[in-house]
């Protein structure tokens, strides 16, 4: 849907190795057993996870530590389908708002919304156009004065400045295309935990 060809090519390669659902949730297990406190949240699609069935995966999910779901192409008319199982499950919900979210259409996305909103600041694919903070601020207080939950900023985030200056105006920033285009070159490991390190810090100095 919205997936650049960082994420694009990325998807190919994990299908081309073998990742299946499994050794996600098993990826996730792992990375709760070393780091019982940080927060998992399990980003895609909804297709494999009807391919598993929702009460499997949702109880998987469960067992493995994950703890919200953002399934992009699953809008609020069809919480049924996912939303409600999973907020039931006690799994938080999170929504997708867009530049292109009014004010006719946020209640309907924050409507059973839980965890955080994310906001993504451009319209278009990951990893291109940079945000903008002056058009980025005033869509985010727009959000937050509809709703008591965080609400982090992403897409077209690709270094510790930019995300210092989005969180200043948010919660939190979302860095993805960055990241993976850095693993996709084949950067050793120890470098890109750099870089992610990196990104934090500038989150934390907002």
């Amino acid at each position: 849907m919205a997936d650049g060809p960082t994420i694009q090519m990325a998807g190919q390669r994990a299908l081309a190795g073998g990742q299946t659902m499994e050794r996600t949730l098993a990826i996730a297990r792992d990375l709760r057993a070393r780091h019982p406190a940080t927060p998992i949240v399990w980003m895609g699609y909804y297709n494999p996870i009807h391919a598993m069935g929702v009460p499997r995966f949702l109880q998987a999910a469960k067992e493995a530590g994950i703890d919200g779901l953002i399934v992009v192409d699953l809008p609020p008319e069809e919480d049924g389908e996912l939303c409600l199982p999973a907020r039931a499950a006690g799994l938080d919900f999170i929504r997708l708002a867009t530049p292109t979210t009014d004010d006719a259409r946020l209640p309907a996305v924050l409507r059973n919304s839980s965890g955080f909103v994310y906001y993504v600041s451009i319209t278009g694919i990951t990893g291109a156009a940079a945000p903008e903070a002056a058009t980025v601020g005033p869509d985010v207080a727009r959000i937050k004065a509809a709703t008591d939950l965080p609400v982090v900023v992403g897409f077209g985030i690709r270094s510790p400045e930019a995300a210092r200056s989005i969180a200043a105006l948010a919660d939190g920033a979302v860095v993805g295309s960055a990241i993976v285009a850095r693993m996709g070159k084949g950067e050793r490991p120890e470098a890109v935990l750099d870089f992610v390190r990196s990104l934090a810090e500038g989150v934390h100095d907002a």
